[in-house]
Protein backbone atom coordinates (compact mmCIF):
# COMPACT_ATOMS: atom_id res chain seq x y z
CA UNK A 1 0.00 0.00 0.00
CA UNK A 2 1.73 3.28 -1.27
CA UNK A 3 2.29 5.33 1.83
CA UNK A 4 -0.07 8.33 2.27
CA UNK A 5 2.72 10.73 4.53
CA UNK A 6 6.40 10.61 3.47
CA UNK A 7 8.60 12.31 5.77
CA UNK A 8 12.05 12.50 4.03
CA UNK A 9 15.51 13.31 5.28
CA UNK A 10 13.84 16.33 6.74
CA UNK A 11 16.80 19.26 8.76
CA UNK A 12 15.59 21.97 10.72
CA UNK A 13 17.59 24.29 12.42
CA UNK A 14 16.56 27.47 14.63
CA UNK A 15 19.65 29.93 14.14
CA UNK A 16 22.70 27.82 14.68
CA UNK A 17 21.26 24.85 16.39
CA UNK A 18 19.97 21.84 15.08
CA UNK A 19 16.77 20.80 15.96
CA UNK A 20 16.24 17.81 13.21
CA UNK A 21 18.54 15.84 11.85
CA UNK A 22 18.02 13.75 8.67
CA UNK A 23 14.69 12.75 9.79
CA UNK A 24 12.46 10.05 7.81
CA UNK A 25 9.25 7.72 8.27
CA UNK A 26 6.16 7.14 6.34
CA UNK A 27 2.82 6.18 7.03
CA UNK A 28 0.12 4.19 5.25
CA UNK A 29 -3.58 5.12 5.18
CA UNK A 30 -5.22 4.74 8.47
CA UNK A 31 -2.37 3.97 10.15
CA UNK A 32 -1.80 5.76 13.62
CA UNK A 33 1.71 6.81 14.50
CA UNK A 34 3.69 8.38 16.82
CA UNK A 35 6.59 10.74 17.68
CA UNK A 36 8.00 9.85 21.21
CA UNK A 37 10.59 11.23 23.32
CA UNK A 38 12.25 13.35 25.83
CA UNK A 39 11.31 16.72 26.07
CA UNK A 40 13.36 18.91 23.48
CA UNK A 41 14.48 16.36 21.28
CA UNK A 42 12.32 18.09 18.30
CA UNK A 43 8.78 15.99 18.38
CA UNK A 44 6.80 19.21 18.28
CA UNK A 45 8.97 20.79 15.66
CA UNK A 46 8.49 17.93 13.23
CA UNK A 47 4.29 18.35 13.38
CA UNK A 48 5.11 22.13 12.16
CA UNK A 49 6.79 21.19 9.56
CA UNK A 50 4.35 18.73 8.29
CA UNK A 51 1.10 20.91 9.36
CA UNK A 52 3.25 23.76 6.92
CA UNK A 53 3.71 26.16 10.20
CA UNK A 54 7.66 26.12 9.25
CA UNK A 55 9.55 25.70 6.38
CA UNK A 56 12.22 23.23 5.58
CA UNK A 57 16.15 23.58 5.33
CA UNK A 58 16.61 20.08 3.78
CA UNK A 59 14.68 17.12 3.14
CA UNK A 60 11.00 16.59 1.59
CA UNK A 61 7.39 16.36 3.22
CA UNK A 62 5.25 14.40 0.86
CA UNK A 63 1.12 14.04 1.04
CA UNK A 64 -1.04 11.66 -1.42
CA UNK A 65 2.14 11.69 -3.50
CA UNK A 66 2.47 15.77 -3.99
CA UNK A 67 5.20 17.31 -2.15
CA UNK A 68 4.41 19.61 0.49
CA UNK A 69 7.66 21.04 1.27
CA UNK A 70 11.12 21.28 0.60
CA UNK A 71 13.54 23.72 0.54
CA UNK A 72 12.11 26.97 -1.73
CA UNK A 73 8.94 25.42 -1.37
CA UNK A 74 6.08 25.41 1.56
CA UNK A 75 2.58 24.84 0.44
CA UNK A 76 0.12 26.65 2.63
CA UNK A 77 -1.19 24.80 5.81
CA UNK A 78 -4.71 25.43 4.67
CA UNK A 79 -4.05 23.90 1.86
CA UNK A 80 -2.71 20.57 2.99
CA UNK A 81 -6.43 19.05 4.36
CA UNK A 82 -4.70 18.37 7.57
CA UNK A 83 -6.71 18.66 10.85
CA UNK A 84 -4.62 19.25 14.06
CA UNK A 85 -5.63 19.31 18.33
CA UNK A 86 -3.24 21.24 19.66
CA UNK A 87 -2.34 21.06 23.57
CA UNK A 88 -4.24 23.59 25.02
CA UNK A 89 -7.49 22.34 22.87
CA UNK A 90 -7.90 25.82 21.15
CA UNK A 91 -11.53 26.09 21.46
CA UNK A 92 -13.18 29.46 20.76
CA UNK A 93 -15.10 30.58 24.01
CA UNK A 94 -17.61 32.62 22.45
CA UNK A 95 -18.92 29.46 20.10
CA UNK A 96 -21.15 26.45 21.69
CA UNK A 97 -20.03 22.91 21.98
CA UNK A 98 -21.80 22.34 18.09
CA UNK A 99 -20.64 25.92 16.60
CA UNK A 100 -17.17 24.99 17.75
CA UNK A 101 -17.10 21.70 15.67
CA UNK A 102 -19.14 23.19 12.99
CA UNK A 103 -16.70 25.85 12.52
CA UNK A 104 -14.40 23.81 9.58
CA UNK A 105 -17.54 23.36 7.60
CA UNK A 106 -18.33 26.99 5.75
CA UNK A 107 -17.97 25.40 2.42
CA UNK A 108 -21.09 23.01 2.72
CA UNK A 109 -23.92 23.16 2.51
CA UNK A 110 -26.47 23.76 5.66
CA UNK A 111 -27.93 20.62 5.48
CA UNK A 112 -24.76 18.83 5.03
CA UNK A 113 -23.17 21.13 7.53
CA UNK A 114 -25.88 20.14 10.77
CA UNK A 115 -25.57 16.29 9.59
CA UNK A 116 -22.19 16.17 10.43
CA UNK A 117 -22.23 18.10 13.32
CA UNK A 118 -24.56 15.79 14.66
CA UNK A 119 -22.37 12.43 13.53
CA UNK A 120 -19.60 13.93 15.54
CA UNK A 121 -21.61 14.78 18.61
CA UNK A 122 -22.48 11.05 18.80
CA UNK A 123 -19.18 9.73 17.57
CA UNK A 124 -17.41 11.87 20.87
CA UNK A 125 -20.66 11.45 23.08
CA UNK A 126 -21.54 14.85 23.24
CA UNK A 127 -24.84 15.28 22.53
CA UNK A 128 -26.16 16.14 25.42
CA UNK A 129 -24.01 19.01 26.11
CA UNK A 130 -24.27 20.48 22.31
CA UNK A 131 -25.37 24.05 23.22
CA UNK A 132 -22.74 24.84 26.47
CA UNK A 133 -19.68 26.49 26.37
CA UNK A 134 -16.07 25.51 26.41
CA UNK A 135 -15.85 27.13 29.72
CA UNK A 136 -19.06 24.57 31.43
CA UNK A 137 -17.09 21.80 29.88
CA UNK A 138 -14.69 19.22 31.88
CA UNK A 139 -11.11 18.27 30.58
CA UNK A 140 -12.11 15.76 28.59
CA UNK A 141 -15.11 17.10 27.45
CA UNK A 142 -12.98 20.11 26.12
CA UNK A 143 -11.00 17.18 24.33
CA UNK A 144 -13.18 15.58 22.40
CA UNK A 145 -15.05 18.82 21.28
CA UNK A 146 -11.75 19.93 19.85
CA UNK A 147 -11.02 16.28 18.16
CA UNK A 148 -14.02 16.47 16.75
CA UNK A 149 -13.97 19.76 15.51
CA UNK A 150 -10.94 19.30 13.66
CA UNK A 151 -12.30 15.70 12.61
CA UNK A 152 -15.07 17.90 10.55
CA UNK A 153 -13.98 18.65 7.24
CA UNK A 154 -12.59 15.23 6.90
CA UNK A 155 -8.76 16.08 7.18
CA UNK A 156 -6.44 13.28 5.19
CA UNK A 157 -4.11 13.72 8.11
CA UNK A 158 -5.05 14.16 11.86
CA UNK A 159 -1.80 15.77 14.07
CA UNK A 160 -2.04 15.88 17.92
CA UNK A 161 0.57 17.64 20.22
CA UNK A 162 0.62 16.24 23.15
CA UNK A 163 -3.41 16.31 23.23
CA UNK A 164 -3.97 15.03 26.73
CA UNK A 165 -1.28 16.19 29.01
CA UNK A 166 -3.24 18.91 30.89
CA UNK A 167 -5.76 16.08 32.07
CA UNK A 168 -5.28 13.59 35.31
CA UNK A 169 -3.83 10.33 34.66
CA UNK A 170 -6.98 8.52 34.61
CA UNK A 171 -9.08 10.68 32.11
CA UNK A 172 -5.61 10.68 30.40
CA UNK A 173 -5.31 6.57 30.08
CA UNK A 174 -9.54 6.54 28.61
CA UNK A 175 -9.45 9.09 26.44
CA UNK A 176 -6.58 7.74 24.90
CA UNK A 177 -8.16 4.70 24.01
CA UNK A 178 -11.26 6.78 23.26
CA UNK A 179 -9.41 8.47 21.00
CA UNK A 180 -7.66 5.71 19.07
CA UNK A 181 -11.60 4.07 18.63
CA UNK A 182 -12.74 7.87 17.29
CA UNK A 183 -9.83 7.87 14.58
CA UNK A 184 -10.04 3.74 13.73
CA UNK A 185 -13.78 4.43 12.98
CA UNK A 186 -13.40 7.52 11.17
CA UNK A 187 -10.69 5.89 9.05
CA UNK A 188 -8.07 8.52 9.49
CA UNK A 189 -4.65 8.80 9.44
CA UNK A 190 -2.77 10.41 12.58
CA UNK A 191 0.43 11.39 13.78
CA UNK A 192 0.80 11.88 17.55
CA UNK A 193 3.30 13.61 19.58
CA UNK A 194 3.96 13.20 23.17
CA UNK A 195 6.95 12.07 26.20
CA UNK A 196 4.72 9.60 27.84
CA UNK A 197 5.05 5.79 26.76
CA UNK A 198 1.68 4.40 27.59
CA UNK A 199 -0.20 7.12 26.12
CA UNK A 200 1.42 5.80 23.01
CA UNK A 201 0.69 2.38 23.09
CA UNK A 202 -2.76 3.03 24.02
CA UNK A 203 -2.98 4.82 20.83
CA UNK A 204 -0.39 3.95 18.21
CA UNK A 205 -0.16 1.34 15.74
CA UNK A 206 3.98 2.48 14.39
CA UNK A 207 6.18 4.64 17.33
CA UNK A 208 9.56 6.49 16.48
CA UNK A 209 11.76 6.69 19.44
CA UNK A 210 12.83 10.39 18.86
CA UNK A 211 16.43 11.70 20.43
CA UNK A 212 18.12 14.78 19.74
CA UNK A 213 16.28 15.63 16.43
CA UNK A 214 16.82 11.98 15.11
CA UNK A 215 14.16 9.14 15.13
CA UNK A 216 16.78 5.94 17.17
CA UNK A 217 13.93 3.30 15.86
CA UNK A 218 10.12 3.32 14.17
CA UNK A 219 8.82 0.11 14.97
CA UNK A 220 5.99 -1.28 17.00
CA UNK A 221 5.29 -1.06 20.61
CA UNK A 222 5.78 -4.75 20.92
CA UNK A 223 9.55 -4.61 18.59
CA UNK A 224 9.91 -1.72 20.57
CA UNK A 225 9.81 -3.12 23.81
CA UNK A 226 11.20 -6.45 23.26
CA UNK A 227 13.69 -5.99 20.34
CA UNK A 228 14.98 -2.34 20.76
CA UNK A 229 17.06 -1.18 18.08
CA UNK A 230 19.72 0.96 20.40
CA UNK A 231 20.44 1.33 24.06
CA UNK A 232 18.75 4.62 23.91
CA UNK A 233 15.38 2.71 22.54
CA UNK A 234 15.89 -0.06 25.78
CA UNK A 235 16.61 2.47 28.37
CA UNK A 236 13.48 4.68 27.27
CA UNK A 237 10.93 1.90 26.89
CA UNK A 238 9.68 0.54 29.79
CA UNK A 239 11.66 -0.59 33.16
CA UNK A 240 14.51 -2.64 32.96
CA UNK A 241 18.38 -2.52 34.18
CA UNK A 242 21.12 -3.53 32.55
CA UNK A 243 23.39 -5.96 34.25
CA UNK A 244 26.88 -6.86 33.06
CA UNK A 245 27.80 -9.87 31.12
CA UNK A 246 30.48 -11.82 28.97
CA UNK A 247 29.73 -13.37 25.29
CA UNK A 248 31.11 -17.39 25.89
CA UNK A 249 30.51 -18.44 22.49
CA UNK A 250 28.21 -17.52 19.81
CA UNK A 251 24.85 -18.62 21.40
CA UNK A 252 25.63 -18.28 25.21
CA UNK A 253 26.22 -15.24 27.41
CA UNK A 254 27.37 -15.59 31.33
CA UNK A 255 26.17 -12.92 33.86
CA UNK A 256 25.12 -13.23 37.82
CA UNK A 257 22.32 -14.67 37.28
CA UNK A 258 23.92 -17.92 35.40
CA UNK A 259 24.00 -18.45 31.42
CA UNK A 260 21.62 -17.32 28.76
CA UNK A 261 20.95 -19.18 25.61
CA UNK A 262 20.49 -16.88 22.30
CA UNK A 263 20.58 -16.75 18.36
CA UNK A 264 20.76 -13.25 18.25
CA UNK A 265 24.21 -12.48 19.76
CA UNK A 266 26.55 -14.00 16.76
CA UNK A 267 27.80 -10.60 15.38
CA UNK A 268 29.10 -9.66 19.13
CA UNK A 269 31.77 -12.05 19.01
CA UNK A 270 33.35 -14.53 22.03
CA UNK A 271 34.75 -12.53 24.56
CA UNK A 272 32.93 -9.49 24.52
CA UNK A 273 31.50 -7.24 27.46
CA UNK A 274 28.63 -6.64 27.06
CA UNK A 275 25.23 -5.20 29.46
CA UNK A 276 22.06 -7.52 29.26
CA UNK A 277 18.76 -5.55 29.55
CA UNK A 278 16.46 -7.22 31.81
CA UNK A 279 12.60 -6.69 32.37
CA UNK A 280 10.68 -6.87 35.07
CA UNK A 281 8.72 -9.13 33.93
CA UNK A 282 11.87 -11.38 33.37
CA UNK A 283 12.63 -11.48 36.81
CA UNK A 284 10.13 -14.55 38.11
CA UNK A 285 9.34 -15.19 42.07
CA UNK A 286 10.06 -18.79 42.51
CA UNK A 287 10.14 -19.91 46.35
CA UNK A 288 11.68 -23.34 44.97
CA UNK A 289 14.95 -21.73 43.15
CA UNK A 290 18.15 -21.52 44.97
CA UNK A 291 19.22 -18.29 43.67
CA UNK A 292 17.93 -15.64 46.71
CA UNK A 293 17.52 -11.95 45.80
CA UNK A 294 16.78 -9.35 48.54
CA UNK A 295 14.19 -6.77 48.67
CA UNK A 296 15.76 -3.18 48.67
CA UNK A 297 12.43 -1.63 47.63
CA UNK A 298 8.89 -2.48 46.87
CA UNK A 299 6.00 -0.27 45.13
CA UNK A 300 2.60 -1.83 45.27
CA UNK A 301 0.20 -1.47 42.18
CA UNK A 302 -3.06 -3.47 43.53
CA UNK A 303 -2.69 -6.40 41.55
CA UNK A 304 1.36 -6.29 41.88
CA UNK A 305 4.22 -5.46 43.72
CA UNK A 306 7.08 -3.77 41.64
CA UNK A 307 10.20 -5.27 43.62
CA UNK A 308 13.63 -3.86 43.78
CA UNK A 309 16.03 -6.51 44.46
CA UNK A 310 19.56 -7.26 45.07
CA UNK A 311 21.56 -9.94 43.73
CA UNK A 312 24.08 -12.01 45.84
CA UNK A 313 26.70 -10.26 43.67
CA UNK A 314 25.63 -6.75 43.93
CA UNK A 315 23.80 -6.39 41.39
CA UNK A 316 19.55 -4.96 41.05
CA UNK A 317 17.05 -5.92 39.05
CA UNK A 318 13.32 -5.25 38.88
CA UNK A 319 10.73 -7.89 39.51
CA UNK A 320 7.01 -7.98 39.16
CA UNK A 321 5.13 -10.14 42.02
CA UNK A 322 1.70 -10.95 42.51
CA UNK A 323 0.33 -8.63 45.55
CA UNK A 324 -0.35 -11.62 47.18
CA UNK A 325 3.60 -11.97 47.77
CA UNK A 326 4.07 -9.35 50.61
CA UNK A 327 7.46 -9.45 51.51
CA UNK A 328 9.67 -7.48 53.55
CA UNK A 329 11.87 -4.68 53.08
CA UNK A 330 15.40 -6.93 53.89
CA UNK A 331 13.87 -10.13 52.84
CA UNK A 332 15.42 -12.67 50.82
CA UNK A 333 13.60 -14.17 48.55
CA UNK A 334 13.36 -16.98 45.69
CA UNK A 335 13.81 -15.62 41.72
CA UNK A 336 14.34 -17.02 38.47
CA UNK A 337 15.11 -15.44 35.21
CA UNK A 338 12.76 -16.62 32.33
CA UNK A 339 13.82 -14.52 29.09
CA UNK A 340 11.83 -14.83 25.97
CA UNK A 341 13.62 -12.40 23.92
CA UNK A 342 17.35 -11.27 24.84
CA UNK A 343 18.80 -7.85 24.38
CA UNK A 344 22.52 -7.40 24.83
CA UNK A 345 24.14 -4.27 23.81
CA UNK A 346 28.40 -4.19 23.98
CA UNK A 347 29.35 -2.34 27.13
CA UNK A 348 30.83 1.13 26.40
Amino acid sequence: MAALLEVRDVSQRYDARPVLQGLSFELAPGTIGCLLGPSGCGKTTVLRCIAGFEPLRAGEIVLHGETMSRPGLTVPAERRRIGMVFQDYALFPHLSVERNIAFGLRDVSDNERSARVAELLDIVGLHAVATRYPHELSGGQQQRVALARALAPRPDLMLLDEPFSNLDIEMRERLSIEVRDILKQQKTTAILVTHDQHEAFNIADEIGIMSQGRIEQWDTPYRLYHQPATRFVADFIGQGVFLPGMVLDDRTIGLELGALQSSDIQELGRGTAVDVLLRPDDILHDDSSPLQARVLHKAFRGAEFLYTLQLPGGGRVLSLVPSHHNHAIGESIGIRLEIDHLVAFPRT
